[in-house]
Formats: structure tokens, sequence, C-alpha cells
């Protein structure tokens, strides 16, 4: 595993030296959420047909990262999306189970890369050989298509779960410990897809076995 800290100019340098290799880009969405699943993309970006506009799906509008979602999932070679439950984070702890969904992904790709380039400072355990790079959503294009996928992704089955379980907005919130969250979490107790080994929901749980 090698991770890369550089500059955007010097991370495109870095990608030209792998001029030669099919690359995909990997990242995660939903780390931090009390509830729902983790979920990981990974994207190998077309040279021959590149998509402009794409960077860290934070730093876009809901709307934009959809429309680049179409984008990605229509002009890509290929792409892949997975994800980890949440009986699996609270089994492995969200960093595990980060791993497995980024690995999930890039093992569901329908072309196998040579190279995977992973956002951040780490790399799953997987037959590809990876590199990870720090701040990489807004380095390398195709981490930040598989960001946005990630992040569309997540938002959706947020929405889906919002519609089970409409009492705890998770259509505003998505998840985060929000105050809104939070109050409703207080409300109506844990559901079915709050993280257990969440400090807040544990805290909760454990004063109502008390």
């Amino acid at each position: 595993m090698k991770t890369i800290h550089k500059d955007g100019e010097t991370a495109s340098l870095f990608l030209f030296d792998h001029a030669d290799e099919l690359v995909c880009g990997v990242d995660e969405a939903g780390r931090g959420p009390l509830a729902g699943p983790v979920f990981a993309a990974a994207v190998i970006l077309d040279p021959a047909n590149p998509i402009a506009g794409l960077r860290d799906s934070k730093k876009l509008s809901e709307a934009r990262r959809d429309a680049l979602a179409i984008d990605i999932k229509t002009r890509a070679l290929a792409w892949s999306i997975a994800q980890c439950s949440e009986a699996e984070i609270d089994e492995l702890n969200i960093l595990q189970a980060t791993m497995l969904a980024m690995r999930r992904a890039v093992e569901g790709l329908r072309q196998q890369p040579t190279l995977a380039l992973i956002d951040g400072n780490r790399c799953p355990v997987m037959g590809v050989r990876s590199e990870a790079i720090v701040k990489g959503d807004d380095k390398v294009p195709a981490i930040s298509a598989a960001s946005i996928l990630a992040k569309t992704a997540r938002d959706a089955a947020l929405a889906d779960l919002h519609s089970l379980y409409p009492q705890y907005a998770f259509d505003q919130h998505k998840g985060y410990p929000t105050a809104l969250h939070l109050e409703r979490l207080r409300l109506h107790g844990v559901s079915p897809v709050h993280r257990k080994s969440y400090g807040p929901v544990k805290a909760l749980l454990y004063r109502e076995e008390a």
C-alpha cells in the first residue's frame, strides 16, 4: 500500500505515470451517520469520454451530484456501488465495514482494474493493487466520480428509510447526528436501522435497559 500526499498538479503527474494502468477510483459515503448503511463506489473512467465538473461530492449541490451521477453511469467504462449494513458496521466497526464496502465495490466492477486509487490514508485488503491518496476526492477525477456515486446512492437509501420511518426525518439529516436527529431519536427510541455501536445510540439503549 502506498499513500500519496500531493497537490493537484503533482497528482495529475502521478496519474500520467500510470497511463498504462486500468485505474479505478474508490470512495465511501456515510461513515459519520448514526443510521443506515455505509456505501462505497468504484469507477473506471473512459479517457476518450471525459466528464466535466467532477470534484468532491461534498462540494457539489444535490442537483449537480444527481446530474453527474447519471453522466458517470452512462459514460464510465465501468462502475460499481456496494454497501455494508448497520449490522455489519456494529459487528466489524465502521473502519473495517468501510474497507469491506470498498472491496465489494471494486470486486463488483465488470472490468477488473490493475490499480485502485483509494480516497484517504488507508486501503482495503483485496486482490487489486491499491494506493491511498489523501483528499483524492478533489484531486483525482475517478475518485471524485466514485465519491459522487457513493453519496447519491446513500442519499437515495436514506430517502427510502424515511418512507419506512418518517418519524426520524431521515430525508432532512440523512442519518447524521444533527440536533433534529438526536431529538427524534430521544423521542421515538432506537429504530432497526440505527447503528447500535455509535455513542448516542448506545447511550440511549443503555438508558432504556437501565
